[in-house]
């Protein structure tokens, strides 16, 4: 029977040859016949077309045209080199590989990734230094400010290391720039302060000149590259500040240091009046800047009075003279906006004459120079590298300041007699109210002390037990007859025990004796209507609150500090200015992967 019944199962299945094929890559509309019977789904499969192949869009090959306007053409005795700080807008813009020498990192990037990731980004800077002198010398800048960010904390005090291991590429940015007759000078930031009372600010101040110092020693520099520091700030008294710079400059700075280290004029502190005594009597030079000499003259004189008794300071050590320039950004009009610098210079100062070294501190750096070869005729262009100026930022104001500005035309206008300006100061007027309102709310919002948000949660809370009594006065029925109250808790005879003794002065209890009915007398209402709640109601005893509420019953003797005025923080200047890390905006240069075509917007250029 097994056997007959395997048989039967073999002939019924049906042969792999009888079976119709199955196509496996191609589907068509043709339904496929299974035994004769039609698939379902057969009706679903159609023709998909095929995928078209997405074609790039072929790059703009025209080339980018830069409309550089003309100069005005003047005339100088000055016969120095011009420069500019740290960074180099068309190198830091390149692509695919941008040039430029202050990489940096954050100290958790160092701690996650150790102390040679900030190595490898110094050499990186080292090497690219190569390469801005090698622009320079092909654009006949011979001027250069060395970024004080060419290695990573460098100077730290936990995560600070020596220069060696970058010897090699040191000195080949140093051959290069002797050998082409380049003078490379460094700045460190407006926190390297050696008169500051702070003696971790001193002992970080050292540590930075120091740094500083390797740099230009692994270089092979000469005296002619120094280092540029502020004098810092006055901390209350200047002359106890001028002597601390001049112990601390005296007792912790190596000879190297005091080779190269000289003081600059600064726009808030310290003036050349206040510099000069100091520097004569330690022999140190003094670097002039017009533009801080502008803000905060001095009052020995004009620049022509004080730059000869500059140069002194300068030839008594045997180093070139330098000196600085910029200008303020247009629209400036408060102190602290006339300290920002504005992207080019439009003149070289007539007091600058003769072999003095110039270094022009604007935004758009090398362009910087460049416009001033022009105007004056120093060198020619390759106008390839010419860029035109952006337009200069506007200063943020704040709507009370715009206010003041309008009172201020108003009472100009007054003064001159002029009655056109009714209009204006309705508006004015207006503006001002609208700004007292928001200021007054403002200092009514900052002005919630503890004692008020206390008296607002006790009026909250009275509040709700008021609600509660109404509550509870609606839901009693009037009472007919003497209402015997039940023994109250423990809790509750101790509060009434406190609270009789607090009123009477006396410690009297207020508890049944054994065996008696509960003497405490509460209120007892016959109808709605309000109930009297004084002291003197012979049915009601007055609410016992805890020793929490009683303590915050109580008046605050703690003085409510007031509020600090808002003071302006006040830093010294440091003259990179750069903006963001880089330095690089990003509107300032545009379409660099793409031929460039620099033209002028007149039809006959004359000269370069």
């Amino acid at each position: 029977m097994l056997a007959l019944f395997l048989s039967r199962r073999v002939l019924a299945r049906p042969s792999v040859a009888a079976m119709p094929k199955r196509k496996s890559s191609t589907r068509t509309n043709n339904p496929v016949d299974y035994a004769g019977d039609e698939s379902p789904l057969t009706d679903l499969d159609v023709d998909e077309p095929p995928k078209k192949k997405r074609q790039r869009r072929d790059k703009d090959t025209e080339p980018v045209v830069y409309d550089i306007p003309p100069v005005e053409r003047k005339h100088t005795n000055f016969t120095g080199r011009l420069g500019y700080a740290c960074l180099n807008t068309l190198l830091r813009a390149s692509k695919p590989d941008p040039i430029f020498c202050s990489r940096t990192c954050r100290l958790d990037t160092l701690r996650k990734n150790g102390l040679d990731f900030a190595k490898d980004l110094g050499k990186q800077n080292a090497r690219d230094l190569c390469k801005l002198i090698e622009w320079n010398e092909e654009n006949d800048i011979r001027f250069l400010r060395v970024s004080s960010e060419m290695f990573p904390f460098a100077s730290h005090a936990e995560w600070g290391y020596s220069l060696e291991y970058a010897a090699e590429e040191l000195k080949a940015a140093g051959d290069l720039a002797k050998r082409l007759g380049h003078r490379l000078t460094t700045h460190p930031g407006q926190f390297t302060q050696l008169g500051s009372p702070r003696e971790a600010v001193v002992t970080a101040s050292v540590r930075e000149l120091d740094y500083h110092c390797q740099m230009m020693r692994h270089m092979g520099l000469d005296q002619d590259s120094v280092i540029v520091i502020h004098m810092g700030g006055v901390y209350g008294d200047k002359p106890t500040t001028l002597a601390r710079f001049k112990e601390n400059y005296t007792t912790k700075l190596t000879e190297e240091m005091k080779a190269r280290l000289v003081l600059e004029n600064d726009e808030m502190c310290y003036n050349v009046e206040d510099l000069l005594p100091v520097c004569n009597e330690l022999n140190i030079p003094i670097v002039f800047d017009y533009h801080h000499d502008w803000i905060y003259p001095s009052p020995l004189g004009p620049p022509s009075v004080l730059i000869p008794l500059i140069n002194e300071t300068w030839h008594r050590k045997g180093i070139r003279p330098k000196q600085h320039l910029s200008s303020p950004r247009p629209g400036a009009e408060t102190v602290m906006e006339k300290r920002a610098h504005a992207g080019r210079c439009e003149r070289i100062p007539e007091e600058c004459v003769g072999e003095v070294d110039l270094m022009v501190e604007a935004k758009d750096k090398e362009q910087a120079v460049l416009m001033l070869y022009r105007m004056y005729e120093l060198y020619p262009v390759k106008w390839e590298n010419l860029r035109p100026e952006s337009e200069p930022k506007p200063f943020v104001r704040s709507a009370a300041r715009k206010a003041r500005d309008v009172a201020a035309a108003e009472e100009e206008e007054d003064d001159d007699g002029g009655g056109g300006g009714a209009a204006a100061g309705e508006q004015g007027e207006e503006e001002k109210e609208k700004e007292g309102e928001k200021g007054a709310a403002r200092k009514k919002t900052k002005k919630k002390t503890r004692t008020s948000a206390r008296t607002n949660h006790k009026e909250k809370a009275e509040k709700v037990r008021v609600r509660v009594d109404a509550e509870t006065l609606d839901e009693e029925e009037p009472s007919t007859g003497p209402v015997v109250p039940p023994l109250p808790s423990r809790r509750k005879r101790k509060k009434a025990e406190v609270l009789a003794g607090d009123a009477s002065g006396s410690t009297s209890s207020l508890l049944p004796a054994s065996g008696a009915t509960a003497s405490i007398p509460i209120p007892t209402h016959t109808s709605t209507a309000a109930v009297d709640t004084s002291p003197t109601h012979p049915t009601q005893t007055p609410y016992a609150p805890s020793r929490r509420n009683r303590k915050k019953a109580q008046p605050s003797t703690r003085a409510v500090e007031p509020e600090p005025e808002s003071e302006e923080v006040m830093m010294m200047d440091q003259e990179d200015e750069v903006g963001p890390v880089d330095g690089a905006e990003p509107g300032s240069v545009r379409g660099e992967e793409r031929e460039e075509v620099v033209r002028d917007v007149v039809p006959a250029r004359v000269g370069g």
